[in-house]
């Protein structure tokens, strides 16, 4: 049996990415693609590339019309999943009458990933626009919260920085095997990350040839990485991040520093064990041994995150290094993943 799915917002890098998964996947019925500047468009118009998918030489973008939900999802709006591929603050628009309607809802921003009001306005700027909706919502990092996320009806998905630090520090934080304070993370991520916006900022010639720290001191998705890592620690956490941006397309890569809470020759070996206990049998977390490192390269266009770690015994500090594609395991894979989660599907559907 197949469910009913809309991509609200479907023309940016991570909408583009999600037609993609989902054209391919078997349990999907792509019914609704929406863009305001492609409306009337095959998806094979915009998206040549899919043009091999019968569905996307039929399926036509829809106006962002809210007045339209009702002949969307038809009588049964519980079997009606859609995900919200929208910019900050614009995606509660959406939420909230999906929810009243009784929609499942995956969203792509980061409306839904703090729980508090307050923590939202002070990072980004402006009132929460549905903060009654808050407390129903479920973060959607799967190789965190798989249990949580199979009985959402409203799913947060966490974007490509917060992934690429929590998914290696949770583990650690969890056992004890690291100080919570005194964390440090920098990221380099690809262009795409910025999304898809002609903004002079990510013109080819000024991105070219260029590496550079920004959103310094206090980037967004700060504030929910430090929500979820207190949550872990039972204490408030405060990490240094900074996130760059380097002249790559795709692709994500974060150095953490971390204070080990054993001193004794065990700890390396204490972090792998953990690690192959928390990650031992998830399908998208290569855990690197020995020598190897994590590489843009070898994660680019799959749902995985490597992570890798080393003590350095010079300054006593734990490395951990992780690696993904920022629009796949940074996005729409994540999301992807949290659906088939949700929905009693293979994991690893359309995602391998």
């Amino acid at each position: 049996m197949k469910i009913s799915v809309a991509i609200i917002g479907a023309s940016g890098y991570s909408g583009e990415e999600l037609v993609h998964l989902l054209l391919r996947h078997p349990h999907v019925d792509l019914k609704v693609v929406t863009s305001r500047q492609n409306a009337g468009k095959t998806l094979a118009e915009i998206f040549p590339k899919f043009a091999s998918y019968p569905k996307a030489r039929k399926l036509r973008f829809s106006e962002p019309d809210l007045s339209k939900i009702d002949s969307w999802i038809g009588p049964h709006p519980e079997s009606f999943l859609f995900f919200l591929a929208l910019p900050h603050g614009v995606a509660s628009e959406w939420a909230l009458p999906l929810w009243q309607k009784g929609a499942r809802i995956i969203d792509l921003s980061a409306d839904f990933r703090l729980r508090s009001a307050e923590t939202y306005q002070e990072f980004y700027q402006h009132p929460h626009p549905s903060p009654e909706l808050l407390a129903n919502a479920v973060y959607g990092l799967p190789e965190l919260y798989r249990e949580e996320i199979q009985k959402a009806r409203l799913i947060a998905s966490p974007g490509c920085y917060p992934t690429s630090i929590l998914v290696p520090l949770i583990p650690l934080l969890k056992s004890k095997l690291i100080e919570p304070h005194g964390l440090i993370a920098n990221s380099l991520s690809a262009v795409s990350g910025a999304g898809r916006k002609a903004e002079e900022t990510y013109l080819f010639c000024e991105c070219h040839e260029s590496v550079r720290a920004y959103g310094v001191p206090k980037h967004r998705h700060l504030s929910e990485i430090e929500q979820q890592l207190s949550s872990t620690a039972g204490e408030k956490v405060v990490l240094q991040f900074t996130p760059h941006l380097i002249p790559v397309n795709r692709g994500l890569f974060t150095t953490i520093y971390a204070q080990p809470k054993i001193k004794s020759g065990d700890f390396p070996v204490a972090v792998q064990q953990c690690y192959e206990k928390a990650y031992g049998k998830d399908p998208f977390v290569r855990l690197l041994e020995g020598n190897a490192l994590p590489d843009t390269k070898n994660v680019m266009g799959t749902n995985v995150i490597e992570i890798a770690c080393r003590l350095d015994p010079r300054t006593g500090r734990l490395l951990i290094f992780s690696a993904e594609d920022n629009l796949m395991k940074g996005a729409s894979g994540q999301a992807v993943q949290s659906m088939n989660i949700l929905c009693g599907f293979e994991e690893t559907e359309s995602l391998l």
